[in-house]
């Protein structure tokens, strides 16, 4: 599936964006562990990215890693997100972004459960949340 390029100015996104979505998405900023949305939820459903609207990660993809954020061990679609060598504070780690609109996400760690051993570990801020339908 060909992922779709979105391309803002800073202005747009500013305006579409709370400040701490703006900060976290558009900045790659972090928010507190164990304060964000989504950390603890065990709702149903699909999260989806804050600034473009594409589908990221469902549900049942979701596990407590103790870590204070929200954990997946597989995106949607494996061209749902990109990732990015960081090198930060003085740290080797690789960027989870947004593969439509470059928002960052978070990152993403060799210490996750099975299938895949992989822990996605993304801002709740950076997402929506839409619920699956009632049965």
């Amino acid at each position: 599936m060909q992922t779709r390029k979105i391309s803002k100015s800073d202005t747009e996104w500013r305006s579409q964006l709370t400040p701490e979505q703006y900060r976290i998405t558009r900045e790659h900023g972090t928010e507190r562990a164990f304060t964000g949305p989504f950390w603890d939820s065990k709702e149903k459903g699909t999260y989806s990215c804050v600034c473009c609207g594409d589908e990221l990660f469902r549900s049942d993809t979701k596990f407590d890693s103790g870590c204070g954020w929200p954990s997946y061990f597989e995106p949607v679609r494996p061209d749902a997100v990109i990732e990015i060598e960081d090198r930060s504070f003085g740290m080797r780690r690789i960027e989870i972004r947004c593969a439509s609109c470059d928002a960052h996400l978070g990152h993403v760690f060799p210490d996750g459960p099975k299938p895949t051993r992989l822990r996605y570990c993304i801002n709740g801020h950076s997402m929506n949340f839409t619920p699956d339908p009632a049965p």
